[in-house]
Protein backbone atom coordinates (compact mmCIF):
# COMPACT_ATOMS: atom_id res chain seq x y z
CA UNK A 1 0.00 0.00 0.00
CA UNK A 2 2.78 2.05 0.69
CA UNK A 3 4.59 1.77 -2.43
CA UNK A 4 1.18 2.64 -4.48
CA UNK A 5 1.02 5.76 -2.50
CA UNK A 6 4.40 6.96 -3.72
CA UNK A 7 3.50 5.70 -7.01
CA UNK A 8 0.33 7.79 -6.51
CA UNK A 9 2.06 10.65 -5.39
CA UNK A 10 5.09 10.89 -8.07
CA UNK A 11 2.10 10.76 -10.97
CA UNK A 12 1.01 13.82 -8.98
CA UNK A 13 3.86 15.60 -8.79
CA UNK A 14 4.91 14.96 -12.57
CA UNK A 15 1.21 15.71 -13.82
CA UNK A 16 1.77 19.22 -11.66
CA UNK A 17 4.75 19.80 -12.99
CA UNK A 18 4.90 21.69 -16.55
CA UNK A 19 8.37 21.19 -17.29
CA UNK A 20 8.91 17.86 -16.70
CA UNK A 21 5.37 16.87 -18.60
CA UNK A 22 6.25 19.11 -21.52
CA UNK A 23 9.72 17.63 -21.85
CA UNK A 24 8.11 14.31 -21.75
CA UNK A 25 5.75 14.89 -24.38
CA UNK A 26 8.93 16.82 -26.25
CA UNK A 27 10.82 13.66 -26.58
CA UNK A 28 8.05 11.60 -27.15
CA UNK A 29 7.08 13.38 -30.14
CA UNK A 30 10.43 13.82 -31.78
CA UNK A 31 9.92 10.16 -31.55
CA UNK A 32 7.21 9.59 -33.70
CA UNK A 33 8.80 12.07 -35.72
CA UNK A 34 12.32 10.15 -35.93
CA UNK A 35 10.27 6.77 -36.77
CA UNK A 36 8.31 8.29 -39.68
CA UNK A 37 11.59 9.92 -41.30
CA UNK A 38 12.66 6.04 -41.08
CA UNK A 39 9.03 4.54 -42.14
CA UNK A 40 9.69 7.14 -45.02
CA UNK A 41 13.36 6.14 -45.55
CA UNK A 42 11.91 2.41 -45.46
CA UNK A 43 9.27 3.14 -47.94
CA UNK A 44 11.57 5.13 -50.40
CA UNK A 45 14.14 2.16 -50.73
CA UNK A 46 11.62 -0.09 -51.13
CA UNK A 47 10.02 1.83 -54.52
CA UNK A 48 13.06 2.35 -55.88
CA UNK A 49 14.19 -1.44 -55.43
CA UNK A 50 10.52 -2.04 -57.10
CA UNK A 51 11.76 0.34 -59.67
CA UNK A 52 14.76 -1.08 -60.73
CA UNK A 53 13.46 -4.56 -60.46
CA UNK A 54 10.87 -3.88 -63.06
CA UNK A 55 13.86 -2.09 -65.30
CA UNK A 56 15.81 -5.05 -64.99
CA UNK A 57 13.06 -7.50 -66.46
CA UNK A 58 12.17 -4.89 -69.17
CA UNK A 59 16.20 -5.15 -69.96
CA UNK A 60 15.98 -8.84 -69.99
CA UNK A 61 13.16 -9.55 -71.86
CA UNK A 62 14.44 -7.62 -74.42
CA UNK A 63 17.44 -9.80 -75.01
CA UNK A 64 14.91 -12.64 -74.98
CA UNK A 65 12.86 -11.55 -77.51
CA UNK A 66 15.61 -11.21 -79.86
CA UNK A 67 16.85 -14.79 -79.06
CA UNK A 68 13.24 -16.17 -79.53
CA UNK A 69 13.03 -14.30 -82.54
CA UNK A 70 16.26 -14.84 -84.13
CA UNK A 71 17.25 -11.49 -84.05
CA UNK A 72 21.16 -10.99 -83.43
CA UNK A 73 20.78 -7.39 -81.05
CA UNK A 74 18.89 -4.10 -81.36
CA UNK A 75 17.98 -3.36 -85.14
CA UNK A 76 19.78 0.27 -85.43
CA UNK A 77 23.23 -1.99 -84.00
CA UNK A 78 24.19 -4.30 -86.76
CA UNK A 79 27.70 -5.55 -85.24
CA UNK A 80 26.30 -6.35 -82.42
CA UNK A 81 25.73 -10.17 -81.33
CA UNK A 82 23.78 -11.67 -78.45
CA UNK A 83 25.26 -15.31 -79.12
CA UNK A 84 27.84 -14.08 -78.53
CA UNK A 85 29.11 -13.76 -74.55
CA UNK A 86 30.54 -10.74 -74.63
CA UNK A 87 27.59 -9.09 -75.88
CA UNK A 88 24.88 -11.08 -74.11
CA UNK A 89 26.43 -10.48 -70.75
CA UNK A 90 26.60 -6.06 -72.18
CA UNK A 91 23.16 -6.54 -72.54
CA UNK A 92 22.33 -8.05 -69.54
CA UNK A 93 22.92 -5.78 -66.58
CA UNK A 94 21.85 -7.29 -63.22
CA UNK A 95 20.97 -5.98 -59.89
CA UNK A 96 22.73 -6.45 -56.83
CA UNK A 97 20.25 -5.34 -53.87
CA UNK A 98 20.56 -5.04 -50.19
CA UNK A 99 16.86 -5.26 -49.05
CA UNK A 100 16.30 -2.82 -46.01
CA UNK A 101 15.62 -4.68 -42.67
CA UNK A 102 11.92 -4.05 -41.46
CA UNK A 103 13.41 -2.90 -38.67
CA UNK A 104 15.43 -0.06 -40.34
CA UNK A 105 13.30 2.68 -38.94
CA UNK A 106 14.09 1.97 -35.41
CA UNK A 107 17.57 2.99 -36.36
CA UNK A 108 18.39 4.32 -40.24
CA UNK A 109 22.35 4.16 -39.14
CA UNK A 110 24.22 4.64 -42.07
CA UNK A 111 21.38 3.44 -44.35
CA UNK A 112 21.76 7.61 -45.87
CA UNK A 113 25.49 7.17 -46.22
CA UNK A 114 25.95 3.73 -48.18
CA UNK A 115 24.31 2.59 -51.35
CA UNK A 116 21.73 -0.54 -51.24
CA UNK A 117 21.65 -1.13 -55.06
CA UNK A 118 24.39 -1.97 -57.37
CA UNK A 119 24.09 -2.11 -61.93
CA UNK A 120 26.11 -4.80 -62.48
CA UNK A 121 28.23 -4.62 -66.00
CA UNK A 122 31.39 -6.12 -67.16
CA UNK A 123 32.84 -2.75 -66.17
CA UNK A 124 31.44 -2.66 -62.25
CA UNK A 125 33.02 -2.33 -58.90
CA UNK A 126 31.30 -2.25 -55.34
CA UNK A 127 32.74 0.73 -54.54
CA UNK A 128 30.67 2.53 -57.72
CA UNK A 129 28.14 4.19 -54.99
CA UNK A 130 30.14 5.41 -52.09
CA UNK A 131 31.78 8.43 -52.96
CA UNK A 132 33.69 8.63 -49.32
CA UNK A 133 34.79 5.28 -47.82
CA UNK A 134 34.16 5.86 -43.77
CA UNK A 135 32.92 4.12 -41.18
CA UNK A 136 30.37 6.18 -39.61
CA UNK A 137 30.36 6.76 -35.70
CA UNK A 138 27.36 7.81 -34.02
CA UNK A 139 27.90 11.68 -34.45
CA UNK A 140 27.42 11.44 -38.09
CA UNK A 141 23.94 10.94 -37.18
CA UNK A 142 22.92 14.56 -37.00
CA UNK A 143 24.34 15.25 -40.93
CA UNK A 144 21.15 13.42 -41.58
CA UNK A 145 17.45 12.48 -40.48
CA UNK A 146 16.52 12.15 -36.85
CA UNK A 147 17.31 8.56 -35.45
CA UNK A 148 15.44 6.80 -33.17
CA UNK A 149 18.31 5.50 -31.88
CA UNK A 150 20.08 8.66 -31.56
CA UNK A 151 17.23 9.90 -29.34
CA UNK A 152 17.56 7.03 -26.98
CA UNK A 153 21.13 7.01 -26.67
CA UNK A 154 21.73 10.58 -26.85
CA UNK A 155 18.55 12.67 -25.42
CA UNK A 156 16.96 10.06 -23.30
CA UNK A 157 19.22 10.43 -20.73
CA UNK A 158 19.06 14.29 -20.60
CA UNK A 159 14.99 13.33 -20.11
CA UNK A 160 15.53 11.14 -17.45
CA UNK A 161 17.83 13.75 -15.89
CA UNK A 162 15.34 16.56 -15.77
CA UNK A 163 12.38 13.91 -14.68
CA UNK A 164 14.66 12.58 -11.43
CA UNK A 165 17.06 15.68 -10.48
CA UNK A 166 14.69 16.80 -8.08
CA UNK A 167 13.96 13.33 -6.79
CA UNK A 168 15.25 13.82 -2.69
CA UNK A 169 16.78 16.94 -3.49
CA UNK A 170 14.07 19.27 -3.58
CA UNK A 171 13.37 17.94 0.12
CA UNK A 172 17.01 18.38 0.81
CA UNK A 173 16.74 22.13 -0.73
CA UNK A 174 13.89 22.59 1.76
CA UNK A 175 15.14 20.82 4.70
CA UNK A 176 12.40 18.76 5.68
CA UNK A 177 14.32 15.32 4.18
CA UNK A 178 14.67 14.10 7.75
CA UNK A 179 10.97 14.63 8.07
CA UNK A 180 10.23 12.25 5.28
CA UNK A 181 13.06 9.84 6.80
CA UNK A 182 10.61 9.71 9.53
CA UNK A 183 7.23 8.94 7.67
CA UNK A 184 8.07 6.28 5.20
CA UNK A 185 10.95 4.83 7.76
CA UNK A 186 13.84 3.80 5.24
CA UNK A 187 14.30 7.38 2.42
CA UNK A 188 16.56 4.49 0.10
CA UNK A 189 13.44 2.43 -0.52
CA UNK A 190 11.37 5.68 -1.37
CA UNK A 191 13.81 6.94 -3.66
CA UNK A 192 13.72 3.90 -5.41
CA UNK A 193 10.23 3.50 -5.70
CA UNK A 194 9.91 7.72 -6.98
CA UNK A 195 12.70 6.59 -9.57
CA UNK A 196 10.89 3.29 -10.85
CA UNK A 197 7.89 5.11 -11.72
CA UNK A 198 9.64 6.85 -14.02
CA UNK A 199 11.32 3.87 -15.03
CA UNK A 200 8.22 2.36 -16.00
CA UNK A 201 7.13 5.31 -17.61
CA UNK A 202 9.34 5.40 -19.92
CA UNK A 203 10.21 1.80 -20.18
CA UNK A 204 6.18 1.56 -21.30
CA UNK A 205 6.88 4.68 -23.67
CA UNK A 206 9.82 3.60 -25.35
CA UNK A 207 8.37 -0.19 -25.62
CA UNK A 208 5.37 0.85 -27.19
CA UNK A 209 6.85 2.90 -29.81
CA UNK A 210 8.77 -0.45 -30.53
CA UNK A 211 5.55 -2.06 -30.31
CA UNK A 212 3.95 0.20 -32.84
CA UNK A 213 6.89 -0.26 -35.61
CA UNK A 214 6.74 -3.97 -35.48
CA UNK A 215 2.62 -4.08 -35.53
CA UNK A 216 3.04 -2.05 -38.80
CA UNK A 217 5.91 -3.86 -40.76
CA UNK A 218 4.99 -7.13 -38.81
CA UNK A 219 8.40 -8.00 -37.41
CA UNK A 220 8.49 -9.69 -34.26
CA UNK A 221 11.60 -11.76 -34.84
CA UNK A 222 14.65 -12.48 -32.55
CA UNK A 223 16.68 -9.65 -33.47
CA UNK A 224 13.25 -7.00 -33.03
CA UNK A 225 13.09 -8.43 -29.18
CA UNK A 226 16.74 -8.03 -28.66
CA UNK A 227 16.51 -4.41 -29.92
CA UNK A 228 14.26 -3.94 -26.93
CA UNK A 229 16.12 -5.92 -24.38
CA UNK A 230 19.42 -3.68 -25.64
CA UNK A 231 17.49 -0.74 -25.22
CA UNK A 232 15.74 -1.49 -21.41
CA UNK A 233 19.28 -2.56 -20.07
CA UNK A 234 20.72 1.25 -21.59
CA UNK A 235 17.89 2.83 -19.72
CA UNK A 236 18.16 0.94 -16.52
CA UNK A 237 21.87 1.63 -16.77
CA UNK A 238 21.43 5.08 -16.38
CA UNK A 239 18.39 4.47 -13.47
CA UNK A 240 20.83 2.49 -11.60
CA UNK A 241 23.94 5.15 -11.77
CA UNK A 242 20.90 7.86 -11.14
CA UNK A 243 19.30 6.08 -8.02
CA UNK A 244 23.08 6.03 -6.42
CA UNK A 245 23.95 9.82 -7.27
CA UNK A 246 21.13 10.57 -5.79
CA UNK A 247 21.42 8.78 -2.72
CA UNK A 248 25.07 10.04 -2.16
CA UNK A 249 24.30 13.69 -2.62
CA UNK A 250 22.37 16.50 -0.75
CA UNK A 251 20.50 19.10 -2.70
CA UNK A 252 18.78 18.99 -6.45
CA UNK A 253 21.66 21.28 -7.66
CA UNK A 254 24.39 18.44 -6.36
CA UNK A 255 22.29 15.87 -7.97
CA UNK A 256 21.70 17.88 -11.36
CA UNK A 257 25.73 18.59 -11.83
CA UNK A 258 26.91 14.95 -10.76
CA UNK A 259 23.88 13.48 -13.48
CA UNK A 260 25.10 16.08 -15.52
CA UNK A 261 28.55 14.83 -15.37
CA UNK A 262 27.86 11.65 -15.85
CA UNK A 263 25.78 11.97 -18.71
CA UNK A 264 28.80 14.69 -20.65
CA UNK A 265 31.36 12.03 -19.86
CA UNK A 266 30.05 8.95 -21.17
CA UNK A 267 28.23 10.97 -24.21
CA UNK A 268 30.16 13.47 -25.18
CA UNK A 269 33.76 13.17 -23.59
CA UNK A 270 34.66 9.50 -23.86
CA UNK A 271 32.91 8.95 -27.32
CA UNK A 272 35.02 12.52 -28.95
CA UNK A 273 38.23 11.53 -27.44
CA UNK A 274 38.23 8.02 -28.80
CA UNK A 275 36.53 9.22 -32.05
CA UNK A 276 39.31 12.04 -32.03
CA UNK A 277 41.77 9.32 -31.44
CA UNK A 278 41.14 6.84 -33.94
CA UNK A 279 40.72 9.83 -36.77
CA UNK A 280 44.31 10.73 -35.94
CA UNK A 281 45.43 6.99 -36.00
CA UNK A 282 43.67 6.13 -39.05
CA UNK A 283 42.72 8.99 -40.87
CA UNK A 284 39.37 9.09 -43.10
CA UNK A 285 40.42 7.26 -46.61
CA UNK A 286 39.17 9.16 -49.49
CA UNK A 287 39.73 6.14 -52.00
CA UNK A 288 42.61 7.83 -53.86
CA UNK A 289 44.12 4.17 -54.38
CA UNK A 290 40.67 3.42 -55.99
CA UNK A 291 39.78 6.03 -57.67
CA UNK A 292 43.62 6.15 -59.31
CA UNK A 293 42.48 2.00 -60.03
CA UNK A 294 39.94 3.74 -62.06
CA UNK A 295 41.20 6.37 -63.72
CA UNK A 296 44.88 6.10 -64.02
CA UNK A 297 45.31 2.44 -64.19
CA UNK A 298 42.51 1.70 -66.17
CA UNK A 299 43.85 3.87 -68.48
CA UNK A 300 47.14 2.33 -68.93
CA UNK A 301 45.50 -0.83 -69.51
CA UNK A 302 43.82 0.21 -72.14
CA UNK A 303 47.19 1.44 -73.41
CA UNK A 304 49.08 -2.61 -73.25
CA UNK A 305 49.00 -4.66 -76.59
CA UNK A 306 46.94 -7.35 -77.28
CA UNK A 307 50.42 -9.80 -76.04
CA UNK A 308 50.59 -7.75 -72.70
CA UNK A 309 46.40 -8.21 -72.55
CA UNK A 310 46.41 -11.57 -73.36
CA UNK A 311 49.73 -12.73 -71.11
CA UNK A 312 48.11 -10.71 -67.98
CA UNK A 313 44.45 -12.58 -68.17
CA UNK A 314 46.20 -15.90 -68.12
CA UNK A 315 47.96 -14.90 -65.05
CA UNK A 316 44.58 -14.21 -63.57
CA UNK A 317 43.29 -17.09 -65.13
CA UNK A 318 45.82 -19.93 -65.18
CA UNK A 319 42.98 -22.31 -66.67
CA UNK A 320 42.82 -20.55 -69.77
CA UNK A 321 46.10 -22.33 -71.07
CA UNK A 322 43.35 -24.97 -71.68
CA UNK A 323 40.56 -22.98 -73.34
CA UNK A 324 40.47 -22.75 -77.38
CA UNK A 325 42.16 -19.19 -77.84
CA UNK A 326 45.22 -19.85 -75.92
CA UNK A 327 46.23 -23.25 -77.87
CA UNK A 328 45.63 -21.12 -80.92
CA UNK A 329 49.13 -20.15 -82.33
CA UNK A 330 47.34 -16.41 -83.05
CA UNK A 331 46.34 -14.20 -80.47
CA UNK A 332 42.95 -13.36 -81.15
CA UNK A 333 42.49 -9.14 -81.15
CA UNK A 334 39.26 -8.85 -80.12
CA UNK A 335 38.92 -11.75 -77.92
CA UNK A 336 41.70 -10.07 -75.54
CA UNK A 337 39.99 -6.34 -75.87
CA UNK A 338 36.45 -7.96 -74.95
CA UNK A 339 37.86 -9.22 -71.44
CA UNK A 340 39.93 -6.74 -70.95
CA UNK A 341 37.68 -6.00 -68.36
CA UNK A 342 38.85 -8.91 -65.61
CA UNK A 343 42.17 -6.93 -65.22
CA UNK A 344 40.80 -3.88 -64.33
CA UNK A 345 38.27 -5.22 -62.07
CA UNK A 346 41.96 -7.16 -60.56
CA UNK A 347 43.07 -3.86 -60.30
CA UNK A 348 39.87 -2.59 -58.58
CA UNK A 349 39.96 -5.68 -56.11
CA UNK A 350 43.53 -5.00 -55.22
CA UNK A 351 43.03 -1.67 -54.57
CA UNK A 352 39.77 -2.28 -52.65
CA UNK A 353 41.29 -4.69 -50.43
CA UNK A 354 43.97 -1.83 -48.85
CA UNK A 355 40.84 0.02 -48.38
CA UNK A 356 39.24 -2.72 -46.35
CA UNK A 357 42.64 -3.28 -44.59
CA UNK A 358 42.31 0.13 -43.32
CA UNK A 359 38.66 -0.14 -42.00
CA UNK A 360 38.94 -3.48 -40.61
CA UNK A 361 41.96 -2.20 -38.31
CA UNK A 362 39.67 0.94 -38.04
CA UNK A 363 36.71 -1.03 -36.65
CA UNK A 364 39.11 -3.09 -34.36
CA UNK A 365 40.04 -0.09 -32.59
CA UNK A 366 36.73 0.87 -31.96
CA UNK A 367 36.00 -2.46 -30.62
CA UNK A 368 38.66 -2.44 -28.46
CA UNK A 369 37.44 0.53 -26.99
CA UNK A 370 33.89 -0.79 -25.99
CA UNK A 371 35.37 -1.31 -22.30
CA UNK A 372 35.89 2.58 -21.50
CA UNK A 373 33.51 4.05 -24.36
CA UNK A 374 30.21 1.56 -23.95
CA UNK A 375 27.91 3.95 -26.04
CA UNK A 376 30.33 2.72 -29.14
CA UNK A 377 28.90 -0.62 -28.31
CA UNK A 378 25.47 0.37 -27.57
CA UNK A 379 24.99 2.09 -30.90
CA UNK A 380 26.82 -0.28 -33.49
CA UNK A 381 25.27 -3.38 -32.01
CA UNK A 382 21.90 -1.59 -32.47
CA UNK A 383 22.69 -0.56 -35.92
CA UNK A 384 23.65 -4.33 -36.42
CA UNK A 385 20.25 -5.43 -35.49
CA UNK A 386 18.55 -3.05 -38.00
CA UNK A 387 21.05 -4.10 -40.57
CA UNK A 388 22.55 -0.51 -41.09
CA UNK A 389 26.14 -0.86 -39.87
CA UNK A 390 29.44 -0.43 -41.53
CA UNK A 391 29.46 -4.41 -41.42
CA UNK A 392 26.37 -4.86 -42.90
CA UNK A 393 27.12 -2.34 -45.74
CA UNK A 394 30.85 -4.02 -46.00
CA UNK A 395 28.66 -7.78 -46.20
CA UNK A 396 26.92 -6.08 -49.16
CA UNK A 397 29.85 -4.98 -51.60
CA UNK A 398 31.92 -8.44 -50.71
CA UNK A 399 28.48 -10.09 -52.16
CA UNK A 400 28.37 -7.58 -54.52
CA UNK A 401 32.43 -8.27 -55.60
CA UNK A 402 31.16 -12.09 -56.01
CA UNK A 403 28.97 -11.36 -58.35
CA UNK A 404 31.22 -9.49 -60.49
CA UNK A 405 33.87 -11.94 -60.53
CA UNK A 406 31.19 -14.34 -61.84
CA UNK A 407 30.44 -12.43 -64.07
CA UNK A 408 33.48 -11.88 -65.00
CA UNK A 409 34.53 -15.00 -64.94
CA UNK A 410 31.91 -16.24 -67.25
CA UNK A 411 33.28 -13.71 -69.52
CA UNK A 412 36.42 -14.55 -69.97
CA UNK A 413 35.85 -18.26 -70.31
CA UNK A 414 33.23 -18.46 -72.90
CA UNK A 415 34.64 -16.17 -74.71
CA UNK A 416 37.96 -17.56 -74.93
CA UNK A 417 36.24 -20.95 -75.47
CA UNK A 418 34.64 -19.26 -78.54
CA UNK A 419 30.74 -20.75 -77.05
CA UNK A 420 27.73 -19.37 -79.08
CA UNK A 421 24.87 -19.04 -77.44
CA UNK A 422 20.93 -20.06 -77.56
CA UNK A 423 17.77 -19.29 -75.86
CA UNK A 424 18.49 -22.19 -73.66
CA UNK A 425 22.17 -21.40 -73.09
CA UNK A 426 21.10 -17.95 -72.41
CA UNK A 427 18.42 -18.76 -69.82
CA UNK A 428 21.45 -20.76 -68.38
CA UNK A 429 23.40 -17.34 -68.10
CA UNK A 430 20.81 -15.26 -66.48
CA UNK A 431 20.46 -18.47 -63.63
CA UNK A 432 24.38 -17.50 -62.99
CA UNK A 433 24.24 -13.57 -63.63
CA UNK A 434 21.38 -12.88 -61.21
Amino acid sequence: MRHFFIFSYELNHFLKTKTKVVSYLFFILACIYSLFNGFQLHDKQLNTIKNIKEQETESLAKVLNWFENDLSGPEDRSWVDVTDPYWAIRYSPTYVIKEPSLLLPLGIGQAEQYGYYQKLSIWSSPLDNDIVEEISNYERLINGNIDFSFLILFLLPLLIIILTYNVRGLESDLKFHDLVSVQVGDYKKWVFYRLLFYAVLLLFSVDCLFLSVAIINNVFSYQFFELIILSNFYILIYFISFYLIIIKSNGSISVAFKMIALWLTFCVLVPGAVHQYINLKYPTNYMTDFLDANRKDTYDVFKLSKEELNEQLIEIYPELLLSKHAKDSVINRTIVRNTMSAIVNQINVNAIEKINQQNFSKNNLITKAYFFNPLSFFQNKWNALTETDYHSYSDYRKYTQSKIDKRLELLVYDCWNSKKLDLKSYNEYLNLLK
